[in-house]
């Protein structure tokens, strides 16, 4: 089942399929829509086609069948169309290393606006905001080979950050990182979505998705199916599927349930914190019940 949510979608893909040459297809009639200030989760099993998918949406790879919209129009693979598409849509591989390639972290994060065209205070404007927003503003001037990886992840999306696109599209972007390094990655993203920018991460951790995603995109041998993030990894027969494990917050939910603690469309606690706040309210003199379950 293939569908988009409700309304225009920022881009699009639309009955899109791709094979590689002397291939069988990677992907066949997907439909995706990724909506202003929505965060989506893409998850499926390796080789399920989530990375061709990512770059059929920011342009890196040409539908073979179907297309690709921009605001509701076709887009164009000239250097003008590819121009439009990549100023609002932006791309984060998983291997820093494949993406960083100047000399200094300030060098290769300007990199993309100076292509631009834009002028050097601009330029220089664009460095400093994405340098604060990601929190290496004193890597500025630090050689890219010396970073630790964690800052090599943060300094990648620091130059797709810097070309303000209105969607950024991140493939794995924990793989790698310690607990510690993820939460700060996640900081950073949450300011990113809070300042209106629509993220879409690639990602096998069904609990990072639970929790951290509005919507869900789940690739099996059936196709693509989106939803909201709490609806698609409750279904336990399209988890199958696709290979994915329950998250721990739904299996969490279905026992609170079962014993009478939620109701049926309430929302469980979605991280071990959450749980523990909810145990605390739930256990305090004169508490509301489910309310305010939050995702931790």
């Amino acid at each position: 089942m293939n569908h988009s949510p409700a309304g225009r979608a920022v881009v699009e893909l639309v009955e899109a399929g791709y094979a590689y040459e002397d291939g069988p297809a990677v992907l066949s009639g997907i439909g995706l829509g990724l909506m202003e200030g929505r965060s989506t989760a893409l998850l499926g099993r390796n080789g399920s086609g989530k990375t061709t998918l990512l770059r059929l949406l920011s342009g890196g790879l040409r539908p073979a069948t179907g297309g690709l919209r921009l605001h509701g129009e076709p887009v164009t693979y000239d250097r003008a169309g590819l121009t439009r598409l990549r100023t609002t849509v932006q791309l984060v591989v998983q291997d820093p290393d494949d993406q960083l390639f100047a000399a200094s972290v300030e060098q290769d994060v300007s990199f993309g606006p100076m292509n631009l065209g834009l002028s050097e205070n601009e330029v220089r404007a664009r460095v400093d905001e994405a340098l604060a927003a990601m929190d290496i503003a004193a890597l500025r001037d630090r050689p890219t080979h010396l970073l630790s990886y964690g800052q090599r992840k943060r300094a990648a999306i620091a130059g797709a950050v810097a070309m303000r696109p209105r969607v950024l599209i991140l493939d794995e972007p924990t793989a790698g990182l310690d607990p510690h390094g993820q939460e700060r990655l996640l900081e950073v993203l949450g300011r990113l979505r809070a300042s209106g920018t629509t993220v879409v991460m690639a990602t096998h951790d069904v609990d990072l998705a639970l929790r951290w995603a509005d919507d869900a995109a789940v690739l099996s041998p059936d196709g693509l199916r989106t939803g909201p993030v709490g609806e698609l990894l409750s279904d336990q027969a399209l988890l199958d599927s696709a290979r994915l494990r329950r998250p721990w917050g739904t299996a969490v939910a279905d026992v609170l349930r079962a014993h009478g603690l939620l109701g049926p469309s309430d929302e469980g606690p979605r991280t071990p914190e959450a749980l523990a706040a909810w145990t605390r309210r739930a256990t305090t003199p004169g508490h509301e019940g489910v309310a305010g379950l939050t995702r931790g």
